[in-house]
């Protein structure tokens, strides 16, 4: 007669090729297919209140089940005799009423009834386990089955199904999380509307209209880059919200085609980015000998040119970064050349001065090239013209000056001379007042 074959056997090879399929710990995997058969054996052999641990051995596929049961005495236990529930019941009611005419309706701490399913007593606990104490928790091994019901399997089933997903959304959650703020490559899995699904390998994200570049249409099957903006945990799996407008994805970018840049010679230290259109990005590095600009550039514009195709011809400007804000505002507004920049440290203003025919150059399209100048300097920006600046205003101002104290000094003038023919009448009038006098005496 031939053994019976353990149904259990074939798990551990299952259970390793689930693993590495769904990308998660064989571990979990172990546990979950442990707690699954535990429910299932309660279900069909065990009785309600107990507390069963499965153990399964990865080698042999034998199985083990273990009733556990928490030591316990008095002080942590009620005890409660079924036939004195009515006399409970009335002594209670008559020690409430006592409470409230005292006027105290403080609660007693209630400590939870005594279960010999899933608890047993510390002198008997000892009779059987030796030196334990209360709280310690004890296991009894119990009767070993591998034929369970039509329910309990299902049930079994369903355990296992549900912690496989939970394991595998938290092991896409912990992947994808540490992705956030890189770029990863993706496929267009589905347009939605104007959301657009992007399949990333192990998830999907979502790409929402605030997040795409304006005038960029998505096909079913096309290859994107784009930025992990963030990774949330999610029922239904990891919510992965991905960005092509970001600032952060023009510097993935380039840390991905500038070699200088990942190695960290040359620094990055400011990026404005209005996306699909324009952005200007300043670039710094204290290494001699090495040209930021022709770097981020590359030779016959390789580097560069990589970058604004995949951003689908976006412009990017590369100026170089200065301690020395003036200059570093002047480059800021490149192509345009300018005159002065004059600071405002308290404000953090600056007022820029650029030649009459480089004003139009300066501000750009609907002001596109000083609005990214001021984003990328932090300052804010009043740019003019020579033709408008105070510099010729000056001399107007002082001839209009000196105008108009030539009228103060002509005004004054005639007062006085006003001043002094009134003190000529009033002396006149006094002599003719003292000669009258004279003649009445």
């Amino acid at each position: 007669m031939t053994d019976e074959k353990n149904p259990f056997s074939d798990f551990t090879g299952a259970m390793t090729a689930l693993a590495e399929e769904k990308g998660i710990d064989a571990k979990d995997v172990m546990e979950t297919v442990e707690t699954a058969i535990a429910a299932a054996y309660k279900k069909e052999y065990g009785k309600r209140g107990q507390n069963i641990r499965a153990e399964l051995n990865s080698t042999s596929g034998d199985m083990k089940f273990f009733l556990l049961k928490e030591v316990v005495d008095e002080t942590t236990r009620e005890f409660i005799d079924p036939d004195a529930d009515e006399k409970k019941e009335t002594d209670s009611t008559e020690e409430v009423t006592d409470i409230i005419e005292e006027g105290s309706l403080e609660e007693e701490e209630k400590k939870p009834r005594f279960n010999p399913e899933r608890d047993i007593m510390i002198d008997e606990a000892k009779k059987i386990y030796g030196d334990v104490e209360v709280g310690q928790i004890v296991e009894e091994e119990l009767p070993s089955y591998t034929d369970f019901g039509r329910v309990a399997a299902q049930t079994a089933k369903q355990v296992i199904i549900q912690r496989i997903r939970e394991a595998e959304r938290n092991a896409m959650y912990t992947e994808y999380k540490e992705k956030e703020g890189e770029i990863v490559n993706g496929t267009v899995q589905r347009v939605e509307g104007k959301n657009v699904f992007v399949d990333l390998g192990k998830s999907v994200g979502v790409l929402f209209p605030r997040e795409q570049v304006r005038g960029e249409n998505y096909n079913v099957g096309q290859r994107v880059k784009v930025f992990v903006e963030s990774v949330e945990l999610d029922p239904k799996g990891p919510g992965i919200k991905l960005s092509r407008v970001h600032p952060e994805l023009l510097r993935r970018l380039f840390e991905l085609e500038v070699p200088e840049i990942f190695a960290g010679t040359v620094e990055l230290k400011a990026i404005a980015r209005e996306a699909g259109s324009r952005s200007k990005i300043a670039v710094y590095t204290e290494e001699e000998g090495i040209d930021p600009i022709g770097s981020c550039v590359g030779q016959k514009g390789t580097r560069i040119n990589a970058i604004i195709d995949e951003l689908g011809g976006e412009k990017v400007d590369i100026i170089e970064w200065s301690e020395d804000m003036e200059e570093f505002i002047a480059a800021a507004l490149s192509p345009a050349s300018v005159i002065s920049v004059e600071l405002d440290e308290e404000s953090k203003k600056a007022t820029v001065i650029v030649p009459d025919d480089q004003l139009s150059l300066a501000i750009g399209k609907r002001g596109q090239n000083v609005r990214l100048a001021v984003k990328l300097t932090g300052w804010d920006l009043d740019v003019i013209s020579a033709g408008e600046s105070s510099v010729p205003g000056n001399n107007e101002d002082t001839e209009d000056t000196e105008k108009v104290k030539e009228d103060d000094d002509n005004i004054t003038e005639n007062l006085d001379e006003d001043e002094k023919v009134s003190e000529a009448v009033e002396d006149k009038e006094q002599e003719k007042i003292e000669e009258m006098e004279k003649e009445a005496k």
